[in-house]
């Protein structure tokens, strides 16, 4: 299989927030922006497999400023990693004051997509292309949280399996 690169996973989704999207003060809500990241992060997954994928995990979500209605909140999406058929995204998300023009970071957040054949079951996906400095760098940051999602996941089976032996 052909390798593809990251660039080409990139995706820019722009979206003005508006009152249905926000809680009776004005803010907006969380599930609002986290929905934004889901999208444009499977955006960029189905850009770099060409095939249908789901969420299968998000890693984090930190939110660092909030969100009100009236700004435009951009999403930026690309690929950071490639398994066998996972492929973690990375989503940076900024909101900007139309009328002061003030620039926020809002949020970040890494999510992991699984790609799906025709029949529904996981398929191989392309090798990620890492051709600067920044997408070498975020494909090792990916590769150390993919390590650490394993390691939890081992975690989390052995409580499922016996209570006594979870260390919450």
């Amino acid at each position: 299989m052909e390798g593809k690169r990251a660039g080409d996973s990139r995706v820019i989704l722009a979206q003005v927030m508006n009152p249905q999207d926000a809680n009776p003060a004005g803010n907006v809500h969380g599930g609002v922006i986290m929905k934004l990241i889901d999208n444009a992060a499977g955006s960029s997954a189905v850009r770099h497999a060409r095939t249908n994928v789901v969420t299968a995990s998000i890693d984090r979500l930190n939110f660092h400023t909030p969100v009100f209605v009236g700004h435009l909140v951009t999403l930026r999406a690309c690929v950071n990693m490639v398994g066998n058929t996972s492929m973690e995204v990375g989503v940076r998300v900024e909101s900007e004051s139309l009328i002061t023009g003030d620039l926020y970071h809002t949020a970040s957040a890494y999510l992991t997509f699984v790609a799906l054949d025709r029949e529904g079951r996981p398929t191989p996906v392309p090798p990620l292309i890492l051709e600067t400095d920044v997408e070498q760098r975020r494909n090792r940051e990916a590769k150390a949280r993919r390590e650490f999602r394993l390691q939890e996941r081992m975690k989390e089976e052995i409580c499922q399996i016996n209570l006594d032996e979870c260390e919450l």
